[in-house]
């Protein structure tokens, strides 16, 4: 949790375990229907097309797909949510969002232009795990760990790499064409934080919104445990496929 953060546990009744236990349940279940269906962040059939067919310097096009690809990118949606569920200061979520920046844009950029090749299913099972790590440190899972905890702005920019190489895989399995290769992905990725900031304006403004709501701290509790339900989710779903093609 990120300093300043004070860790909240509810109350633990018996009553009280049974309610939330049928809340969380139920919260559990939209997760499901919310990711399974999603293929975290793969490329329509529809823009892959497009995609190939574009020879030479197209800016507008991959700027307008990295916008896209962020947005509806569940995957990162969801990490961002957790990086700054109790950020106050626009400040600190500068400097957090920077630092996934810096990752992303490092490993996307690298990958396709360096030509750097990872197995898709295990990167995004890795991203999933992000999820999983920043919604347990939101509700102090690491509090205890002292000197062992790594620091919460470089987990970011770590987790943010494997965020970068899941935007590389997906373009890299592609056939892109190398002409004007430099500055479409330049457009791609300059699109990639123009939808994420679209994503951070809308999460940070209904978080504005929802911390003045009578006991916020308890729902946001179960929110992160929601939160990381979703992350196991995309984990196993992405896990279980590197498992089933050979790792491949």
């Amino acid at each position: 949790m990120q300093a300043g953060v004070t860790t909240f546990l509810p109350p633990m009744s018996a009553s009280w375990l049974q309610r939330q236990s049928i809340l969380l349940g139920a919260m559990g279940l939209l997760a499901v229907w919310l990711v399974f269906p999603a293929i975290a962040h793969d490329v329509s059939e529809r823009n892959a097309g497009y995609i190939e067919s574009i020879s030479g310097i197209a800016p507008i096009p991959f700027l307008y797909l990295g916008a896209k690809h962020m947005v509806t990118g569940i995957d990162h949606v969801l990490f961002l949510v957790g990086v700054v569920f109790f950020l106050r200061v626009f400040k600190d979520i500068l400097i957090y969002v920077s630092f996934f920046t810096l990752g992303h844009s490092l490993t996307l950029l690298g990958g396709v232009l360096g030509g750097f090749h990872a197995n898709e299913y295990l990167v995004d099972a890795i991203i999933g795990l992000s999820v999983i790590y920043k919604a347990y440190d939101n509700i102090g899972g690491f509090d205890g760990w002292g000197a062992l905890r790594i620091n919460p702005k470089w987990a970011v920019a770590a987790f943010g790499l494997a965020h970068g190489t899941g935007l590389a895989t997906k373009l890299q399995a592609l056939s892109v064409s190398d002409e004007g290769l430099f500055w479409n992905m330049i457009s791609f990725n300059v699109g990639v934080e123009l939808g994420q900031m679209l994503v951070l304006i809308f999460v940070v403004s209904l978080l504005n919104v929802w911390r003045l709501a009578p006991g916020f701290e308890r729902q946001a509790w179960f929110a992160n445990c929601l939160l990381m339900f979703a992350g196991f989710v995309l984990f196993g779903q992405h896990f279980f496929a590197f498992l089933t093609n050979g790792g491949e």
